[in-house]
């Protein structure tokens, strides 16, 4: 996978997302408006929020109450129990908590704050409103890649990114939670360096570095621009779940 050139567009004019929206559709309309044409290796990049929304992963806040459990934590970390009773039940453990921080093992292995429930840009629905990660990201993936080869007739890759947050780094980051169609990561072990040197560990998350550039485009604020094409990368390697990007617990020097 060696280039000199890549080429990431944010596909233009797509709406506000709703509950039942296809997105197949919505993509196509975009990359219409946009001039562009899918081709082999092309990747496309999803926000995570507008694959939720599409598949109706709302929580009516108003709906829910707390456990005496969440209660208490909702009182350790300064959050809304309600809220924090949604989090547990998309969790499978706490990380860590104190005030204004909930950190989980999401029920996909993912961790991150607030085991992705969001209220941020849930715009046009009520303040009570909660939104989810999908139930299957690599699933939702998987669906949106198959729907445009079969429009276009090409075999792409489909990469759905949120933002997380990182240990021991400012900021937050565009991460691959699904993904079909690509390698997710590349193994470089063995491949020499300028020198010769064989590399012994390296492996490059090359789903995540695609996320993050294309996060770049999207925002994180009012830029509406929640999908993105990214043209000038090639692969040999079988495509893989964003699941396989996690890393197994007893791999974990820092849990």
């Amino acid at each position: 996978m060696v280039t000199s050139k890549l080429t990431l567009t944010a596909l233009a004019g797509i709406p506000l997302v709703k509950p039942g929206d296809d997105l197949v559709a919505l993509l196509i309309a975009g990359f219409a408006r946009s001039g562009l044409e899918p081709a082999d290796q092309d990747v496309v990049v999803v926000a995570q929020k507008i694959v939720s929304k599409a598949e109706g992963r709302f929580v009516d806040l108003r709906s829910v109450v707390p456990s005496e459990r969440s209660r208490a934590i909702a009182e350790e970390v300064n959050k809304d129990a309600r809220l924090v009773d949604v989090i547990l039940s998309e969790s499978d453990e706490i990380i860590r908590k104190r005030r204004d921080v909930l950190i989980t093992v999401h029920r996909l292995g993912l961790i991150m704050a607030n085991a992705g429930v969001d209220q941020s840009n849930v715009a046009g629905e009520s303040s009570e409103q909660a939104l989810l990660l999908p139930r299957d990201p690599d699933g939702s993936a998987a669906a949106l890649k198959a729907g445009l080869d079969r429009h276009y007739g090409v075999d792409l890759a489909v990469i759905i990114n949120d933002s997380f947050s990182r240990p021991w780094r400012h900021g937050v980051v565009g991460v691959a939670i699904g993904a079909a169609g690509i390698p997710v990561v590349r193994n470089m072990v063995g491949t020499p360096d300028l020198y010769g040197r064989k590399m012994r560990v390296t492996e490059i998350a090359l789903a995540d570095e695609i996320a993050t550039a294309a996060s770049l485009l999207m925002g994180q604020a009012d830029e509406g621009q929640p999908a993105v094409h990214l043209r000038g990368l090639s692969w040999d390697e079988p495509p893989a779940a964003a699941s396989k990007l996690l890393r197994p617990k007893e791999m974990d020097l820092f849990r």
